[in-house]
């Protein structure tokens, strides 16, 4: 069995019941293709990039889950004729993938001392080398 992960954005007009009955859905098709579905990452209601479908918000879903690499293809079928999702994408991860979704807080990086801008201004102070001149051939008549 290989980890996948499954990115799910559903449609913000729906409420409560109908994006959990579109999540329940999208479960189930896991679990018939012989998946085992991990813990559920819910994001919550996000503005999209670019607008889908005349709308600018959606919700977010990460599902991770355990399954044969035919599960992927046979998911995707069923994703992709679903009522109310803008969009999915099913990722392979790999065993030794430390990636994790959600941002971590990073420490800011100690200050450097300024890098010299001497090459900057030899480059200012060099005159630029014309190339030759080409000399022109003489005509054969």
């Amino acid at each position: 069995m290989r980890t996948y992960e499954l990115a799910l954005v559903i449609s913000a007009r729906l409420d409560e019941e109908a994006r959990n009955a579109v999540l329940e859905r999208a479960k189930g098709y896991i679990e018939r293709f012989g998946g085992q579905i991990g813990e559920i990452e819910e994001w919550g209601k996000r503005k999209l990039a670019y607008e889908i479908q005349k709308q600018t918000e959606a919700y977010y879903f990460f599902i991770p889950f355990d399954a044969e690499p035919t599960c992927p293809n046979e998911l995707e079928k069923n994703m992709r004729i679903m009522d109310n999702v803008l969009r999915y994408l099913i990722v392979a991860k790999d065993e030794d993938d430390t990636f994790s979704v959600t941002p971590e807080k990073e420490e800011a990086p100690a200050e450097e001392a300024p890098a010299e801008e001497a090459p900057a201004e030899e480059a200012e102070a060099a005159p630029a080398e014309e190339a030759p001149a080409e000399e022109a051939a003489p005509a054969e008549e």
